[in-house]
């Protein structure tokens, strides 16, 4: 039988069920930052988050959360972006200084200004509110599953091998990527949308197949998403080397990677 609890306007039901998959075996449940002021969404989305396996921390202040995940990291954090003090760009910004830790934005409903610069920042993946709460757990799993390369030291399978291409090195047991013998730093989905263009150089891929390799469980993405995606990119490698141009533009068609490097389209 169901529990229905009310939490401030919202209801969450609970049902008795089989023990998550997330605390079956000896895997260790990941955490899950949530920073919110609206200390409604953070009770609701806790309930939910708990109920499926996952550890939740829950801050109302930006600044609060700052210290917290600077002082002891988490696997993934939710961000809203709406905040008093320190807003979720701010914060997100300021994390990326000292973590690569996987981010979701929580964006007002049909505000693609936030959407777009909540990517810049280097969010993976953004959530619109109102939201189904079933909807933001699958998009933090889908999240941790990019994360996660689970794979056992002594694989050499070709999918965990270093990646090298001309001045590029991709390494996706360590999700290290190096230009030119800089560092660069990507998030986990900017990684995987390079990776699948530097596979095989030469070889366009559309958006729908970049979305396909970067997002799963069918979740819905934008095709926008991808060229924002892009353009970040593209500013983290120029932010090394100004002359990098191995991320071509094809008008209509998608993306492909050249080891030679080629005139970026323009407005790029």
């Amino acid at each position: 039988m169901g529990l229905r609890r009310p939490i401030g306007g919202l209801v969450y039901t609970a049902t008795e069920k089989a023990m998550p998959a997330a605390l079956q075996g000896e895997q260790v449940p990941h955490t899950i930052a949530l920073v919110d002021d609206d200390s409604n969404i953070l009770t609701s989305v806790s309930m939910a988050l708990e109920a499926e396996g996952f550890k939740v921390r829950t801050f109302t202040d930006g600044n609060e959360a700052l210290r917290s995940l600077t002082a002891k990291p988490c696997d993934l954090v939710v961000l809203d972006i709406k905040m008093p003090r320190l807003d979720g760009m701010e914060l997100l910004g300021r994390l990326r200084r000292i973590s690569d830790v996987p981010a979701i934005f929580l964006t007002s409903k049909d505000d693609e200004v936030d959407e777009a610069l909540g990517l810049k920042m280097g969010a993976d993946d953004y959530v619109r509110k109102p939201f189904s709460q079933r909807l933001l757990v699958e998009r933090i799993r889908a999240v941790l599953r990019r994360v996660s390369t689970a794979p056992d030291s002594a694989d050499e399978s070709a999918e965990n091998k270093p990646l090298v291409r001309g001045d590029l090195m991709l390494d996706p047991v360590r999700h290290r990527c190096i230009w030119r013998g800089a560092e660069v730093a990507l998030t986990v989905t900017e990684f995987l949308i390079l990776r699948a263009l530097a596979q095989r150089p030469g070889h366009v891929k559309s958006r729908d197949q970049l979305m396909d390799i970067a997002y799963d469980d069918n979740v819905y993405v934008d095709d926008r998403t991808i060229d924002s995606h892009i353009k970040r990119l593209r500013k983290k490698f120029r932010e090394v080397d100004p002359q990098f141009s191995s991320i071509e533009t094809l008008y209509g068609v998608g993306y492909r990677y050249s080891e030679q490097g080629a005139p970026a389209a323009a407005g790029d």
